[in-house]
């Protein structure tokens, strides 16, 4: 995927503010940040907001808090809704080149004529009728109450291009509708507004997914139409479930602030998304940087890619672990640990989370004690251990001593003494090496 060196690369994320982005999204939204990040170039967050009734201001808030969540800073915000004087010119200028059309069927009419079409085994391609109405017949329309919307005319010839994903793509212009592009009640759809957008703010690189190839076609020929350059393409394949179901059903439970909430870390995210479906291993990258560094939209493959949520967390575990500790000195204040004791608490918890949040489990333990799991076997056992277990504080020494001491007491050794003081002590049969977690422990319930 490559442009001229005589235009800076441009690259957007156009979404609509409509709901929340889900990880279909962020994966058109990195792979454009990245490409533009690679060249140095500039990388637009477009609110596509034409839509008046559906698009909400803290769908748009939403979207940005999202992207700031995981770094992806966009160079400058765009907002179709105040470009709406642009659409118009553009309109007036495909009017005047002879390329726009003003049609009048209703929606039932127009699902009659495709139903038609497929009953006699023939694509549902509109016939241009409106293009034989007279400036009369129009007039008889308006005047008997039908609102006029336009179709673009497309030159039925075929359509190519190099695809940075797909490989060569060729389409057949006779074989697709002329688009809509304005709605009767006057809205700009998204085929139109995005192409006036492309050329005007110099994109030269689209990358998006493969559910858009059709649209591809008619934009071409539409920025064309407009005297631009059309950008260079790439269309990624489609997500699916980890059993290769379909995903859309689900994308409202993907969404980014629900993951996050999940614990998901911002790079394991963002690690995962720039390389599932392409030829290279998923690794770990701690930055956006070395994530641009190594990204190469030509390693992705068109076949549909499989997605399990589940596979962020391994990627969130390893990160966490590797945390410097002021990353967390915050958290871990919050959670009521000592200050003498924060940094020997994280280094001790640290290896034994996955989200962050689980640093809660690990606090309450040490600062209250845990809920004692004793086999009624072990009960005897136990209650004579707890007497040779002093009281706090503890130190490096404090379970190799107290072990040695409840092992000449009572004989038991090896898993059958070490697993049932771990168990009544921590409430759980694994966890952190006792001789680093039992200097940290403030009380020890079983003690009584």
């Amino acid at each position: 995927m490559s442009d001229t060196p005589t235009r800076p690369v441009t690259t957007r994320f156009a979404p609509s503010p409509t709901g929340y982005i889900h990880v279909g999204n962020l994966r058109t939204a990195l792979f454009n940040y990245l490409i533009a990040r690679k060249s140095g170039g500039t990388f637009i967050l477009r609110l596509d907001d034409t839509d008046r009734e559906r698009s909400k201001p803290e769908y748009a808030e939403a979207i940005k808090e999202d992207l700031a969540w995981l770094g992806l800073h966009w160079d400058r915000v765009e907002r179709q809704s105040d470009r709406l004087g642009r659409y118009a010119e553009a309109a007036e200028q495909l009017r005047a080149a002879g390329r726009f059309y003003e049609c009048f069927e209703t929606p039932t009419e127009l699902d009659l004529k495709r139903k038609k079409l497929l009953n006699m085994g023939r694509p549902p391609v509109y016939d241009r009728a409106a293009l034989k109405l007279t400036e009369a017949d129009r007039a008889r329309m308006r005047a008997d109450g039908r609102d006029g919307y336009w179709r673009f005319e497309l030159n039925q010839t075929r359509i190519e291009w190099q695809d940075g994903i797909l490989g060569p793509i060729s389409i057949d212009a006779g074989s697709v509708s002329d688009p809509v592009l304005i709605r009767a009640d006057g809205q700009v759809l998204y085929t139109f507004a995005s192409s006036v957008d492309d050329i005007d703010m110099g994109v030269t690189h689209i990358v998006r997914g493969a559910d858009h190839v059709t649209n591809t076609a008619t934009q071409i020929q539409i920025i064309e139409a407009l005297g631009g350059t059309p950008p260079a393409f790439a269309h990624h394949s489609l997500l699916t479930g980890a059993q290769g179901e379909e995903l859309s059903k689900r994308l409202g439970t993907l969404s980014l602030r629900d993951l996050r909430a999940r614990g998901v870390a911002p790079e394991a995210l963002l690690s995962l998304m720039a390389r599932l479906g392409s030829s290279k291993p998923v690794e770990l990258r701690m930055s956006l940087d070395e994530l641009a560094e190594g990204f190469d939209i030509a390693t992705f493959g068109a076949a549909p890619t499989k997605f399990d949520a589940e596979d962020l967390f391994p990627l969130t575990q390893k990160r966490n672990q590797a945390l410097p500790f002021a990353a967390v000195a915050d958290r871990i204040a919050a959670l009521g640990i000592p200050e003498g004791m924060a940094e020997r608490f994280w280094a001790v918890a640290s290896q034994n989370i996955t989200v962050l949040d689980d640093l809660g489990h690990w606090a309450d333990l040490v600062l209250n004690g845990a809920e004692p799991d004793i086999a009624p076997e072990d009960a005897e056992f136990i209650a004579q251990a707890m007497t040779l277990l002093p009281d706090p504080p503890y130190d490096a020494t404090t379970w190799s001593e107290w072990t040695a001491r409840v092992k000449e007491a009572t004989g038991r050794k090896g898993k059958a003494l070490f697993m049932p003081l771990r168990k009544a002590v921590t409430g759980q049969a694994q966890g952190p090496e006792m001789a680093d977690l039992l200097p940290l422990m403030q009380r020890v319930r079983a003690k009584g």
